[in-house]
């Protein structure tokens, strides 16, 4: 069969502005409408190509012998202020890496992330959860986005990584404002000194964590690989993992269906999970990969070097993946944590994180409802899919009590 052309490139959906921003959906619906890889702009004059089928998606993320992940050539030609340049900009990590150098930076990742023990995690989660739903339970009031979520991740991932409170809080602005793409080679920098202020840190100071088993490493990576590695690991754990936690919660307020069945029983946490990352999940478009030929995908002229990036945002939501209208439960078949050799190696610990913050939040503030008061409102940007707030309000109590040990059991709380 010969190939059909691709679709004028220069008629482009824009993964930007306002309208993006507030209804992606109805922007995904029309991505959808035009076939299974649709010319878009990340921002402007940048074009992308955006794979919005189930099964091109996995062609593309399981053949990286044609769609490589070293954005270099890509990025020669960007344009040097756009602002979503540091989000794709080559750095010598595995999420860049391909063939070999893959095979060698990816074990140090995943090997640190499995040595931490799920019951020390749990604790570690519980302990920072419990701090923070400290902080607001007197006042009946809160922002869960701000005040709990977006904060929970940094602090289990700070207690993993062996890390400085200080490095910390410096790492977590650098990440949102590389997400939200505001300022980005300012907070890059950031970025860079507080990860190489943890590394001299854990070469002086070296303990049982993530950090000092990949300067351990049998693999041998030097200052500039660890530097990189620690940078997205722990930007990749914190700013989608804290999404996903509040989209998570936002599921629960404003679905009353979601909630009545957790409550019950009938769903467990874990399953409401899934459905937010078919739903909402946190990481909208990514898994970007370059073709370093011209190649036709889905009877599509990809360009060569022209990032490809994997909506699953528009994938997961696809109506044809549920004819019936309902996701069954425990299906995980959604590519929200990616596929192929670079699917997330931090999945597990992601799941656990998440599971624990929502039980633990729901087990101390059972009565949390939305506040309607305030509208809510998305953040902008082409990557993720997050909320710039998400107020709430409950009976106020002057302290917290152990709901383990206090009258009526609660359901949120999973088997251990």
């Amino acid at each position: 069969m010969t190939a059909l052309p691709g679709p004028d490139l220069q008629d482009r959906i824009p993964l930007h502005g306002d309208e993006f921003t507030a209804h992606p959906d109805q922007v995904y619906a029309r991505l959808r409408s035009r076939g299974p890889i649709v010319p878009v702009t990340l921002a402007p004059d940048v074009p992308a190509m955006l794979v919005v089928d189930y099964e091109t998606a996995l062609q593309v993320l399981r053949s990286p012998h044609v769609f490589v992940k070293d954005s270099r050539r890509w990025q020669d030609t960007a344009p040097p202020d756009t602002p979503v340049l540091p989000m794709m900009s080559w750095r010598p990590n595995t999420l860049f890496a391909d063939g070999e150098r893959h095979a060698r930076l990816r074990p140090p990742v995943e090997n640190s992330l499995t040595a931490v023990k799920p019951a020390q995690l749990r604790r570690f989660v519980q302990s920072s959860a419990i701090r923070l739903i400290g902080g607001f339970t007197g006042r009946g009031h809160a922002d869960l986005l701000g005040e709990y979520a977006a904060q929970l991740p940094m602090l289990v991932l700070q207690q993993m990584f062996g890390c400085p409170a200080e490095i910390a809080q410096a790492m977590v602005a650098a990440i949102a404002a590389l997400w939200d793409g505001t300022d980005p080679q300012l907070a890059n920098r950031y970025l860079e000194e507080s990860v190489n202020d943890l590394v001299r840190y854990k070469r002086a100071n070296p303990g049982d964590d993530v950090t000092t088993r990949m300067i351990e490493h049998p693999h041998g990576l030097d200052d500039d690989e660890l530097q990189h590695q620690l940078i997205i690991t722990m930007g990749a754990g914190a700013e989608p993992l804290g999404n996903w936690i509040a989209n998570a919660l936002y599921l629960l307020l404003t679905e009353h269906r979601v909630a009545d069945a957790v409550a019950t029983g009938s769903v467990a946490l874990d399953e409401a999970l899934d459905d937010v990352l078919w739903r909402f999940t946190p990481l909208a478009n990514y898994a970007i990969t370059y073709p370093r030929h011209p190649v036709y995908l889905g009877r599509v002229l990809l360009p060569a070097d022209e990032p490809v990036v994997i909506s699953m945002a528009a994938i997961n939501t696809d109506p044809a993946l549920h004819p019936s209208g309902q996701i069954p439960a425990g299906n995980r078949a959604h590519l929200a944590f990616s596929a192929g050799a670079h699917t997330c190696p931090a999945s597990r610990p992601a799941r656990l994180i998440a599971t624990v913050a929502l039980e633990t939040l729901l087990d101390y503030v059972p009565e949390v409802e939305l506040d309607d008061q305030q509208p809510l409102r998305w953040r902008p940007g082409p990557f993720h899919r997050a909320l710039t707030a998400l107020p709430v309000r409950f009976p106020a109590v002057s302290s917290l009590a152990d709901p383990t040990t206090g009258g009526t059991g609660c359901p949120h709380r999973s088997a251990r």
